[in-house]
């Protein structure tokens, strides 16, 4: 019921639109009830000669020859009968159509409206997690709560939704006609109601479990098409094609049994109602032949009575049907109200203040850092560093040893375990995330590229951006030359993740992204370490373009590249272990040292 509430807060900015369609399709059920209560008058007056014969003798005229034409005797009686009979048909059927239609144009806009906004709330509220957030849940659980798992709550309150408002009110207009023709009849024909609503009640727990359940084969199955489709390259390089294929066989035959589970509880209530709907209506013809022949009901009415009663159990059977589909909206919802539950690991204070320029130094204070849940040791301890306004600051060490974690904390992609950043002074913590980041650009190993045009992704930092901005940029970052030969320019389209270009293209693009930024504080991770020397050697001219004038925290593990830093920290197991320019530390005889000969002896120069 709290998921349920929760789903139809978000129809509430709707309400005006949701009421008024609750009134059409209270028309429309009213119309549905008329057309059943009209077949009383066309079975007993319209249809029925014997009625003539008691409207003449109502009006005193012998009735002695049989052949007598009776329309010119009574013209206003058996024929006016049938012109109101028929014209109020055909209003009912009128009017039911009118409301049916603008009653499910109006509830659908209202469903379809509440559901986008949830998903862009969900989409707003997944923007806003941590890194830790995204390191815990896949790229494919997370599409497939956005997208599959909406898509059943969409279904259920704009289709679904209007279908239940005009069944139910096609019940209650039918349940009237029933009622009004022969209560005791009617309490006696309602009494299968119960046997097929407790079934169905025990059934929408079942329902809503099995629903969950293939919700998470389908993420499972979103999963494995996102990788195999993201690392097709690895996937053919180790001749692995078999094996995925096999891993999403399994995995669709998990989804396929999940989804036939549902398909059979869902189907149970159909032929349960239309069993007991058949026993009903034999029953109820063996009474009526009595009842006809001792003249206690008329032809009409019976027929009246059993019309309405099998229009009846078709809103009921659509009414359980509704029931389960509800039901599957619910365990769909489970994971999107988890992910919306899901705490912000870095959240913004309320009174947080703003960034507004950096002018001194970013000070790590006794940082600590652990991965929630990890059960391995700390990755930062006891990180003690300061890094001056307009320095150039190296941070090198072996694989793990936790240079990036340490740079991480400076944007608050993480929150210290203990310990603080502060940037003049003040701890990150304390300022807005927006203008905190708004100072800081980051170039890393993996550049992220959209599929979008050249011009869009080097303007991304700096939406509105003019032409000439955009151009300026590549043109720094060495990027210019590469752009004007291809077919469109800046306006060619790069595929996914800029798979149309080469790495050091890439990586330039990143560069000019962040010199259009401009922002005063520089983060390079592994900017080079995937690079071929030409393209390295071009990268690294366009980097020295980009660090000119800015704070920059280095990350590399090829030594040349940071040979130009004012200062160089080397971490090891979470721990600053030594400090220095590089002649120093080539010196010291300590990690850095055995660093840089194992890198001379790969390379043949030092």
């Amino acid at each position: 019921m709290n998921e349920l509430m929760r789903i139809f807060r978000y129809v509430r900015p709707y309400t005006p639109s949701l009421l008024a369609s609750v009134v059409l399709m209270a028309f429309a059920g009213a119309a549905h009830g008329l057309i059943a209560l009209l077949i009383k008058p066309i079975f007993d007056r319209a249809l029925n000669p014997t009625s003539t014969e008691k409207i003449v003798k109502l009006i005193d005229i012998p009735y002695v020859n049989r052949t007598l034409n009776l329309n010119d005797l009574v013209p206003s009686g058996i024929q006016d009968v049938w012109i109101m009979t028929a014209s109020a048909v055909l209003f009912a059927f009128f009017v039911r159509g009118l409301a049916d239609y603008f009653g499910n144009l109006l509830i659908n806009r209202v469903g379809l409206s509440a559901v986008t906004d949830l998903r862009q709330h969900i989409f707003d509220r997944v923007l806003r997690q941590d890194a830790q957030f995204f390191d815990s849940n896949s790229t494919g659980q997370l599409m497939s709560s956005i997208m599959n798992d909406i898509d059943k709550i969409q279904v259920a309150t704009s289709h679904i939704l209007a279908d239940w408002l005009r069944q139910t009110f096609i019940a209650i207009g039918l349940l009237v006609v029933i009622v009004q023709n022969d209560w005791k009849l009617a309490l006696f024909s309602l009494t299968v109601l119960p046997i097929v609503m407790l079934p169905t009640a025990r059934l929408g727990k079942r329902i809503r479990r099995s629903t969950r359940r293939a919700q998470d084969d389908t993420a499972e199955l979103n999963q494995i098409l996102q990788e195999t489709i993201s690392g097709h390259q690895v996937v053919k390089s180790f001749g692995a094609e078999h094996f995925e294929s096999n891993r999403f066989r399994e995995a669709a035959t998990r989804l396929r049994r999940s989804n036939l589970k549902y398909v059979a509880q869902q189907a149970i209530g159909s032929p349960l109602i239309e069993f007991l709907g058949a026993v009903t209506i034999v029953l109820l013809v063996t009474y009526a032949r009595t009842q006809i022949v001792q003249g206690r009901m008329s032809t009409g009415e019976f027929t009246s009575f059993v019309i309405a009663l099998l229009m009846l159990y078709e809103p009921v059977k659509r009414l359980v049907g509704i029931h389960n589909i509800f039901q599957q909206a619910l365990g769909a919802s489970q994971k999107v109200f988890e992910y919306l539950d899901s705490a912000i690991g870095v959240a913004e204070k309320p009174d947080a203040k703003e960034l507004k320029r950096f002018t001194r130094a970013i000070t790590f204070e006794k940082i600590g850092f652990r991965y929630p849940n990890a059960m391995e040791t700390a990755v930062l301890d006891n990180v003690d560093l300061e890094v001056k306004a307009g320095q150039i600051v190296a941070l090198v060490g072996p694989s793990g040893a936790g240079k990036s974690t340490l740079a991480s904390l400076v944007p608050r992609f993480y929150d210290a375990t203990s310990g603080a950043v502060r940037i003049d002074g003040v701890d990150v913590r304390d300022y807005q995330l927006a203008s905190l980041r708004a100072k800081i650009s980051i170039v890393a190993q993996d550049t992220f590229l959209f599929n979008t045009t050249l011009a869009a992704n080097i303007g991304y930092g700096r939406p509105g951006a003019t032409e000439e901005e955009i151009r300026e940029a590549a043109q720094n970052a060495l990027a210019l030359e590469f752009i004007e030969q291809l077919p469109d320019g800046f306006q060619t389209l790069i595929g996914e993740r800029g798979a149309r270009l080469s790495g050091g293209q890439r990586q330039r693009i990143a560069i000019a992204r962040a010199l259009l930024e401009n922002a005063p504080i520089l983060i390079l991770d592994e900017a080079t370490s995937h690079l071929d020397t030409e393209s390295e050697v071009l990268v690294q001219k366009a980097l020295a373009n980009l660090i000119e004038g800015r704070t920059v925290i280095v990350i590399a593990h090829r030594l040349s590249t940071i040979r130009r830093a004012n200062k160089i920290v080397v971490l090891d197991r979470g721990r600053i272990v030594e400090t220095g320019t590089h002649e120093d530390l080539v010196q010291a005889g300590g990690i850095y040292q055995r660093l840089h000969e194992l890198q001379f002896l790969e390379t043949g120069n030092s």
